[in-house]
C-alpha cells in the first residue's frame, strides 16, 4: 500500500501514461479517430433502436399495439422481479412504486409514481421502451411496450383494461397529475399542448 505522495503520485503518471498509450490502439483498431480514441460512432440503426423521439403528443410513436391482458403476461415475466406483484416496487432491487401515491406531491411524504407524478403516458412507453427492463434494457418488442404500458395504466385505473393501446390511443390519456407542472414560459423551449 502506498502511503508516500510522491509515490501515489509516481504510480498515478505511470498508469495514465499506459493508458494514454493503449487507448489509441484500441480505438485505431476499430476504426475511430475520435477525440477520445476508443468506440464507434453511432449507426442510423443504433439511434433508432433507441427509439428516443417520442413525444407527448405521440409524435415518433412506433407501429403496434397491446392490451392489459398481454401486458399482464409480459409484467409477471419481464418486470415482476423488480416492480413486485402489486407494481408497488422492490427496495432491494432497487425498482420503483409504479403505482399509487396520487395526491401525495404536495403532502410530507411524497410518492413520486406513473400514477402519481407522470404529466403524459407516452413518456411511460418512452421509458419502458429504453430503459426496462433493467437486466436488458432495449429488448422488449414495441407491442410488448405497448402492452406493459397498458398494463401499468389499468392498473392504476388510467386506462381502460378491455381497451388496446397503440400511438392512436395513447397520446390521448390524460394522466392523473398532468396538471401538475408549471408551464416553461421561455421562447426556445417546445410547447407540447
Amino acid at each position: 500500500m502506498y502511503t508516500n505522495t510522491k509515490s501515489c503520485k509516481a504510480l498515478i503518471a505511470l498508469l495514465a501514461g499506459i493508458a494514454m498509450s493503449i487507448l489509441p490502439a484500441l480505438g485505431n483498431a476499430q476504426g475511430y479517430s475520435g477525440p477520445y480514441k476508443f468506440g464507434v460512432p453511432a449507426t442510423s440503426a443504433d439511434i433508432a433502436a433507441l427509439n428516443i423521439d417520442v413525444m407527448p403528443d405521440g409524435r415518433g410513436l412506433p407501429k403496434g399495439s397491446g392490451n392489459y391482458e398481454t401486458g399482464k403476461t409480459v409484467y409477471t415475466a419481464k418486470c415482476l422481479a423488480c416492480h413486485g406483484p402489486d407494481l408497488g416496487g422492490i427496495g432491494a432491487t432497487g425498482g420503483a412504486a409504479l403505482i399509487g401515491g396520487r395526491g401525495s406531491l404536495t403532502s410530507g411524504k411524497p410518492k413520486k409514481t406513473v400514477e402519481s407524478y407522470w404529466p403524459y403516458a407516452s413518456t411511460v412507453f418512452d421509458f419502458v421502451k429504453r430503459a426496462m427492463p433493467f437486466n436488458a434494457p432495449g429488448s422488449l418488442s414495441d407491442d410488448e411496450v405497448y402492452a406493459v404500458t397498458a398494463y401499468i395504466l389499468g392498473e392504476a385505473n388510467i386506462f381502460d383494461r378491455k381497451a388496446t393501446l397503440d400511438a392512436t390511443s395513447l397520446p390521448k390519456i390524460k394522466m392523473p397529475n398532468a396538471d401538475g407542472f408549471i408551464a416553461d414560459a421561455r421562447p426556445d423551449v417546445f410547447n407540447y399542448e
